[in-house]
């Protein structure tokens, strides 16, 4: 359930990157920038005349206006991870998740109704308010797998869970390209697909899921003591409150925020944008452009289910350390990426070899989930809803600013604008991996430990008293 609270979150957050593309109105290239674009292959002239025409409205939106609809969902996706995350780890994550899941699923329902009445502006607000709500599913999902995930299945469970990202994306953008091929209702047709399957998902959590296992009414005796025996070490029912001064302090934290910033930077370029280029740049048809958008991150979830078991096994023999295989997945999931990124854009008007590029690039990044995903865990059982509050929240601003720079960098749509951009995600590939590489640890934090936590505030209130009495 978990896994697929990802995937209808991420299938409601990247479903408008595919269908903006048949949203806005399209304009005719000028003989200016032909040199620098694809031609339209003949094939998928006959398959674009063979969609099911529509009477949805379209928008003479710009690249920039839609750069500001893309990146407006990270607006509000940012606000509320702290919040989602203290709230979870006090309450436990079961309602913040689900709550926001649900209305996550209503305003993806509300959307053509505001869209019809308030175009970009209301749909920028809507993806705020979306934002809003799925700002809690990480550190609700990572407070839950604290409760719930022994230290040896870590990476192989937490992965399965966090890849309901890419088959999310997945199905967001195969079912997409065939809903605006074949629906006559046109582009509103995706949102109340998406909308309607998050609600559907929302009914099942609500009475299948709970926040630990001592809360679970069908859960047996033998799994709750295997569990409670495995977690006991440095997950704790009622820890102290949060050591901020501590966690702000971390360099390991820190080395993991930077690959944060780093893998959201490539990975939302390729969510927002990806679909854009295959329709702007290559010229795919919407049926084409939504398969073949979604191609590279099933193989993705592939490869990060391959890692994530070869990761634990690393580990539990003694094959490498619990850091240096962090680190390893990290490393693999930023600099191939990158690199195939770059040759994709190389690689010109030669279709089949840019998809296979893109295809071989996100493949790799399949290793971050074994890799610097389930390092907050690592790091601080007891905290880690809040920590993945911190690092993905910060990492998302890279949603906010990518959508921008392409929708400046690329006025024209043409090969070489794209080119930059690309050169750019491969330049913080290389500098927040190596921050990474150098900084970051597998290994449980010392201000973890309840009790150096409780010893450390019972010092400070001697020291306090001392004073007061000299």
């Amino acid at each position: 359930m978990g896994f697929l609270a990802l995937f209808n979150a991420y299938a409601m957050r990247v479903c408008l990157s595919i269908t903006i593309t048949e949203m806005v109105q399209q304009e005719n290239a000028t003989h200016e920038i032909d040199k620098d674009s694809c031609p339209i292959m003949e094939e998928d002239q006959v398959h674009a005349n063979q969609t099911r025409p529509s009477d949805a409205k379209l928008y003479n939106w710009d690249t920039v206006t839609q750069g500001a609809i893309l990146s407006s969902f990270y607006w509000g996706y940012i606000v509320t991870h702290l919040p989602g995350g203290l709230l979870s780890e006090k309450f436990g994550g079961k309602h913040s998740l689900g709550l926001g899941i649900l209305a996550t699923a209503v305003f993806t329902l509300v959307t053509p109704i505001v869209v019809e009445y308030g175009e970009a502006t209301g749909l920028i607000i809507l993806r705020v308010l979306m934002g809003l709500c799925e700002g809690t599913t990480f550190p609700a999902l990572n407070a839950m797998l604290a409760q719930w995930t022994p230290p040896e299945e870590r990476s192989k469970i937490g992965s399965l869970v966090f890849a309901g990202a890419q088959l999310g994306t997945v199905f967001a953008n195969s079912v997409s390209g065939i809903i605006l091929h074949y629906s006559s209702m046109g582009w509103p047709a995706v949102f109340y697909v998406f909308g309607g399957v998050g609600v559907l998902w929302f009914c099942i959590w609500l009475v299948t899921c709970y926040n630990n296992p001592d809360a679970h009414p069908f859960i047996s005796e033998k799994e709750k003591t295997f569990l409670k025996e495995k977690l006991s070490a440095h997950t704790h029912k009622k820890p102290p409150s949060v050591p901020w001064r501590h966690i702000l302090s971390s360099v390991p934290v820190w080395a993991l925020i930077m690959a944060q910033i780093g893998h959201d930077w490539g990975f939302f370029t390729l969510i927002n944008d990806l679909p854009k280029y295959m329709s702007s740049v290559l010229k795919y048809s919407i049926k084409s452009n939504g398969l073949l958008s979604a191609l590279p991150y099933l193989t993705m979830w592939i490869c990060s289910m391959v890692a994530s078991c070869l990761a634990d096994w690393m580990i539990t023999a003694g094959v490498m350390s619990r850091t240096n295989v962090r680190k390893l997945g990290t490393t693999i999931a930023s600099l191939g990426p990158g690199i195939f990124i770059i040759g994709a854009s190389y690689a010109g008007c030669d279709r089949t070899l840019v998809v296979v590029m893109f295809t071989i690039g996100a493949t790799l990044m399949g290793t971050f989930y074994p890799g610097m995903k389930v390092n907050a865990l690592d790091l601080s059982p007891n905290y880690s809803g809040t920590l993945m509050a911190i690092v993905n929240g910060l990492g998302a601003v890279s949603g906010i600013i990518t959508p921008y720079i392409v929708g400046i960098l690329t006025p024209h749509d043409g090969l070489y604008e794209w080119r930059l951009v690309f050169w750019i995600v491969l330049g913080v590939f290389i500098v927040t991996n190596l921050i990474f590489v150098l900084f970051a640890s597998g290994e449980v934090q010392y201000w973890n430990d309840p009790e150096f936590l409780r010893k450390e505030k019972e010092e400070k209130q001697g020291k306090v008293r001392l004073y007061v009495i000299r």
